[in-house]
């Protein structure tokens, strides 16, 4: 079965296996912590067998995937753009939100947004910024306000979907007024590097890997794994023991609190928490 194969870009860009993971936090006044990740592999198989193989876990995937994608839809009562690479999601008693990452062109997402929230009965307030790279547009619900925010970054749309419910937040998670609070974590067995603003931050294996999990959490990290900003966009690099570098830009809004995980390959898992 050592048949060598021509790469095919068409053939092997899609993303053929998928980490996946789901957890759910009981809090002690009652309240319920939802958290969600997933993130596909690439495979590129230089030989039919591995091209064989790799078609096979594709298939499994595929199906886990949607199993996947169906539930924490569902659950947290937001559409979830298609064909994404990356997705992580949040559903606690102070906010809902998704962040995505897809090849789908900026136009393309913002319409299947556009239209799907309308079905969700969310109304689009006036406003809108929109541009060929960027789009922000804001929404009215029953629930509270909602926001979605589309950036185009090496050919990949990154979109954040986020409704923020009415109960406040703890001061645990709260930012200072008009600035970004960011909570870093490791959730690998090899120790990891963030470097953000100038700034690199040593994770030990597992170092804040629940901090995802609830607000309490969270407010267990040191000072070291809590970054102060102001909001703009930045350039992120991670770098996990064993493993080559990854970049990427990480744009943040005034009186957001985001929390950033170290996931598989040492790819950055970014979760809108407040």
């Amino acid at each position: 079965m050592a048949i060598p194969v021509t790469p095919d870009p068409a053939r092997d860009s899609p993303a053929n296996t998928v980490h996946i993971s789901w957890s759910r936090t009981t809090q002690s006044n009652g309240y319920v912590d939802d958290t969600w990740w997933a993130l596909r592999d690439r495979c590129a198989p230089d030989y039919l067998g591995e091209r064989l193989v790799c078609n096979a876990i594709g298939l499994l995937a595929r199906v886990t995937s949607r199993t996947f994608e169906t539930k924490m839809s569902d659950e947290l009562g937001l559409p979830l753009a298609d064909r994404w690479d990356l997705m992580t999601a949040k559903n606690s008693p102070f906010i809902r939100s998704a962040h995505v990452e897809t090849p789908l062109g900026l136009d393309a997402v913002l319409g299947f947004y556009r239209a799907a929230l309308e079905k969700r009965g969310w109304t689009e307030n006036d406003g809108a910024a929109v541009a060929p790279d960027r789009a922000v547009v804001t929404f009215t619900t029953s629930d509270g306000p909602g926001l979605l925010r589309l950036v185009r970054q090496d050919n990949m749309t990154i979109a954040d979907l986020s409704l923020r419910k009415l109960l406040a937040a703890t001061t645990s998670i709260r930012p200072a007024p008009d600035r970004v609070m960011l909570l870093l974590g490791n959730k690998m067995d090899e120790a990891a590097d963030i470097t953000i603003n100038e700034r690199t931050i040593r994770l030990a294996a597992h170092a804040g890997e629940k901090l995802i999990d609830s607000d309490a959490d969270a407010d267990k990290l040191p000072d070291s794994q809590k970054i102060d900003l102001p909001p703009g966009r930045y350039k992120i690099t991670l770098k996990l023991d064993g493993s080559a570098a990854q970049e990427r830009e990480f744009e943040v809004a005034a009186n957001e609190t985001w929390g950033l995980l170290v996931g598989p390959e040492g790819a950055p898992l970014p979760m809108r928490l407040y």
